[in-house]
C-alpha cells in the first residue's frame, strides 16, 4: 500500500489550486489522481474568454487559465497519476484507484481533498416527452464536440436551459455557422450571468424564451423538430401556447450535478439542496480528515472562486497533517433564512478562522432593491444592497474574524430583506 500525506482526487481547476497550496504550506508527499488522459479538467474545453479576471487579473481562456496551474505544479514536482480511476474510499481515508499502468491501486492518506467537480444533468433527468432521435446533446458534450474533437454537431439548434453552459455554446455554435432558433428556458428568469446573456445572445439577436419548455420532440433517426410551449407559474405548459421549431440539433443546459459518489461511500453527510457534502470554514466536510472544493461542493459561476476556495482547502488539509485544526472549537452554523437558497459553509469552528470567512450562497428568486442582511440572533451583524439579486449569479458576504470571536456568536442566518436603496 502507497502513503501520502495528502491526496487530491481530481486533476482539474479545484484539485490543482488545492494541491498547489498545500505544498506551500509545507507538505511534500501529495499525489493528485486524475481520470482523463489530461489535467485541466473541463476547461480545457472551455476555449472562450473571461477567466481569471480575479485570480490573474487579466482575461484568459479556460486552457490558458488551467496551464497556469499545470506548469506550477510540474514545477513544484507534486506526483500525479493520470488515466486513474479512484474506486472507492472510505472513512479511514483509505483509497482504491485502477489505471492501465500499476493495475489496482491501494493507497493511504492522512489527508483526502475531493475535487471531482460535476456532471449534466442528462435528458433523462427532466423527462422530456418525444422520441430518441440522433441530435440531442447535453451542452457540455457538443462543447467537447467542438472545442476538442473538431466536430460541427448541427446546423439548426434549439438550446433548452439558459445556464451559463448554455448561453455560451449558443454564440458558439452560431460562431462554427448554426442557426440557434432560440434558447428556451422554464424559469421566469435566467440561470446563466448577466454578462452572458448580453455577450453570448444579446449580441447575436439569439432570443431568450422565459417561461418556456419544450414538450414534444419530433423526429425518427434524426431530430427534425421540438414544441415549445409556456409555462403558467406552476411551470405546467399552458394548452394552445406551443410553436414547434425547425431544428436538427437540440442541446440541453438544465443543470449540474456535483459528482459525490465517493463522498457517499465514505459516509460523508451530503447537503441535499447543494448535492454536495456539508463542509465547514477549513473546507472539511463530515468525515475527519476528508476536505472538498469546487464544484463537487456546490455549483460555482466562477472559476476564479472555485480556485479561491480551493487554496483554503488545500491549506486546511496541510495544517490537518501537521495537527494545527483545532477540531472542538466553538461551532456555529449557518442558516439560510428567507430568499436564500443555501449556504456554504454550513458550519463554522470559529477558532479556526485566521484572518476573515467568505459564505457563498444563492437565492432562490430575483429581488429588486433588496439587501442581503447576516444576523446573529437578533443583531444584524452586515448588509450588502444591491439593485438586483438573481439566482444565476452566486452572493459573497465577508465575515472578520474578530466579529466571529465575539464571545456571544452564536448560529448565522443570512436572509433577502426588501427596501435595499
Amino acid at each position: 500500500m502507497d502513503s501520502y500525506e495528502i491526496v487530491v482526487i481530481g486533476g482539474g481547476p479545484a484539485g490543482l489550486a488545492a494541491a498547489i497550496e498545500a505544498r506551500k504550506n509545507g507538505v511534500e508527499n501529495i499525489l493528485v489522481i486524475e481520470r482523463d488522459k489530461e489535467l485541466g479538467g473541463i476547461l480545457q474545453q472551455c476555449i472562450h474568454n473571461g477567466f481569471g479576471l480575479h485570480v490573474f487579473k487579466e482575461e484568459l481562456t479556460g486552457p490558458q487559465y488551467s496551464e497556469r496551474f499545470i506548469r506550477e505544479l510540474k514545477e513544484m514536482g507534486i506526483e500525479y497519476k493520470l488515466d486513474t480511476m479512484v474506486l472507492h474510499i472510505d472513512e479511514d481515508r483509505n483509497i482504491e484507484a485502477i489505471n492501465t499502468k500499476d493495475g489496482l491501486i491501494q493507497i493511504k492518506a492522512e489527508a483526502i481533498v475531493l475535487a471531482m467537480g460535476c456532471r449534466e444533468r442528462p435528458r433523462g433527468a427532466i423527462t422530456i416527452p418525444g422520441t430518441r432521435p440522433a441530435g440531442i446533446f447535453t451542452a457540455g458534450t457538443a462543447q467537447r464536440f467542438i472545442n476538442m474533437e473538431g466536430y460541427q454537431v448541427g446546423k439548426k439548434v434549439v438550446i433548452l436551459g439558459s445556464g451559463d453552459i448554455g448561453l455560451i455554446m449558443a454564440r458558439r455554435m452560431t460562431l462554427e455557422g448554426a442557426k440557434v432558433e432560440a434558447v428556451v428556458e422554464l424559469m421566469p428568469y435566467s440561470g446563466g450571468l448577466t454578462r452572458n446573456i448580453v455577450q453570448c445572445l444579446d449580441d447575436f439577436n439569439i432570443p431568450l424564451l422565459l417561461s418556456h419548455t419544450i414538450v414534444d420532440i419530433k423526429g425518427r433517426d434524426r431530430l427534425e423538430g421540438v414544441v415549445v410551449a409556456k409555462v403558467d407559474e406552476n411551470r405546467r405548459p399552458i394548452p394552445g401556447s406551443e410553436v414547434e421549431y425547425e431544428c436538427d440539433t437540440l442541446l440541453l443546459s438544465v443543470g449540474l450535478i456535483p459528482e459525490n459518489e465517493l463522498s457517499k461511500e465514505a459516509n460523508i453527510e451530503i447537503d441535499p439542496i447543494t448535492n454536495g457534502p456539508i463542509v465547514n470554514e477549513s473546507m472539511e466536510t463530515s468525515v475527519s480528515g476528508i476536505f472538498a472544493c469546487g464544484n463537487v461542493v456546490h455549483v460555482h459561476d466562477l472559476v476564479d472562486n472555485v480556485t479561491r476556495e480551493s487554496r483554503k482547502a488545500g491549506k486546511c488539509a496541510a495544517k490537518f497533517v501537521k495537527g494545527e485544526l483545532k477540531e472542538d472549537s466553538h461551532t456555529v452554523k449557518t442558516i439560510p433564512g428567507e430568499g436564500i437558497r443555501y449556504i456554504v459553509p454550513q458550519e463554522i469552528r470559529v477558532e479556526n478562522v485566521d484572518e476573515d470567512l467568505t459564505l457563498f450562497m444563492r437565492v432562490t428568486d430575483i429581488f429588486k432593491d433588496a439587501k442581503l442582511v447576516l444576523e446573529n440572533g437578533d443583531k444584524a451583524i452586515k448588509e450588502i444592497k444591491k439593485i438586483q439579486f438573481a439566482p444565476g449569479e452566486m452572493e459573497e458576504i465577508k465575515i472578520n474574524a474578530s466579529e466571529l470571536k465575539d464571545g456571544e456568536i452564536g448560529d448565522l442566518k443570512v436572509s433577502i430583506q426588501k427596501g435595499g436603496k
